[in-house]
């Protein structure tokens, strides 16, 4: 499995005081995120990760609404990638998933994600 070239994911990132870039398409100014602390993202991701692992609501609806990232208009998807195109947290996490599983949190320089492989 770790020999795969490429995977495809849909993630959910919640950014906060501590992300390389404190803007996103919901918050532009970045006042929320300057006032989120990763704990507090961290709780916020963990409520959905129980709510879509328990059938209340669907990953790419919960990455639509919630999403700090722009593939939320896509329902989180970011495509195919290989190694090295994302940041390395984000790739390990995402490449030692199988296809149809979610990660716990993962921490990057962006915030705090949850990860959906789907291919």
């Amino acid at each position: 499995m770790a020999s795969e070239e490429h995977v495809r994911a849909s993630h959910i990132l919640i950014k906060h005081e501590g992300s390389r870039r404190k803007a996103s398409w919901k918050d532009p100014d970045g006042r929320i995120i300057s006032a989120t602390t990763r704990d507090a993202a961290v709780r916020q991701l963990r409520g959905h990760r129980e709510d879509i692992l328990a059938g209340k609501v669907r990953f790419e609806d919960v990455a639509a609404r919630h999403s700090d990232c722009s593939s939320a208009k896509r329902g989180g998807d970011l495509g195919r990638f290989g190694r090295g195109q994302m940041q390395k947290p984000f790739e390990e996490a995402t490449f030692a998933l199988k296809v149809g599983e979610m990660s716990d949190i993962v921490d990057t320089d962006s915030g705090v994600h949850i990860i959906l492989r789907t291919g």
